[in-house]
């Protein structure tokens, strides 16, 4: 016996098999998937005071970034799985999907937006760069132009955009690439570098610290930006509910305190 088919019927056997031949399948998203799993993937570096710092005593995660990570796996109502990535890797390792958000004080940049998707800014008008020196030395260094001459070391982390500014600006005096960020500070007192680029909420915390460095350009960044939450590109409704969360927090005045706690 024949059947007719109705042209709608039609239609979505098409569809059908459009999807079968190219492989393309219904994915759930990031807010689904944490949901299933019951923990939120969270990619941070560990190693920049004040943001994300992980502390080999205790072994936890301190610092604006942890809180904040807390405050959105408690708004899912799940426990927080750390994701270690590296400064070199952060871009690859969000866009391979080793975790669902990277938290460690990643400044929003055009770069970045590019290739991923960036919340909505937090620490307007705190972040910056600038350098780290010894305190004896604070005089000594005033200026970009005071900072590159060729007897000057300037030491970086590789990968982020402390190794960037150094590269574009700095064009006579010495870069040297270190790898471990947090024991930079320790590197310029002991006298094996004389410079560090820095943000100036890191360089102050530094200086606080340690009463060997000094922040002499502290109140005088070379530059300003913002820092943001950053994903792969992708799951729009994933990026709008982490910037509902922000957004309640700076109304009912919690970022601002973080802010407060660890920036100012």
């Amino acid at each position: 016996m024949q059947r007719n088919i109705s042209p709608v019927n039609m239609i979505c056997l098409l569809l059908m098999a459009v999807l079968m031949l190219t492989g393309i399948r219904a994915e759930a998203g990031h807010l689904e998937e944490i949901a299933a799993r019951g923990t939120i993937r969270i990619g941070t570096t560990g190693d920049y005071i004040p943001m994300s710092y992980l502390n080999p005593q205790t072994g936890e995660y301190e610092g604006i970034d942890a809180e904040l990570s807390k405050i959105i796996a408690d708004s899912l109502g799940v426990k927080i799985q750390y994701v270690p990535t590296t400064w070199p890797t952060l871009a690859a390792d969000t866009q391979a999907g080793k975790f669902d958000i990277a938290l460690c004080g990643i400044s929003r940049n055009y770069n970045r937006a590019k290739t991923m998707a960036m919340s909505d800014a937090y620490g307007e008008g705190i972040f910056g760069k600038t350098i780290l020196c010894r305190a004896k030395d604070a005089k000594r260094f005033q200026s970009l132009a005071d900072i590159d001459r060729p007897e000057v070391r300037v030491m970086i982390n590789p990968g982020g955009t402390n190794e960037k500014f150094a590269h574009a600006n700095l064009k006579q005096a010495q870069i040297i690439v270190y790898n471990d960020n947090a024991d930079i500070p320790r590197q310029i007192a002991e006298g094996r570098a004389d410079i560090m680029i820095t943000e100036t909420v890191e360089a102050a915390h530094y200086v606080c610290m340690d009463k060997r460095l000094a922040a002499p350009l502290k109140d005088k960044p070379f530059t300003r930006h913002s820092c943001g939450i950053l994903m792969e590109k992708g799951d729009q409704e994933w990026l709008n509910y982490i910037n509902f969360v922000l957004a309640e927090l700076r109304m009912d005045g919690t970022l601002a305190n973080l802010e407060e706690k660890y920036l100012k």
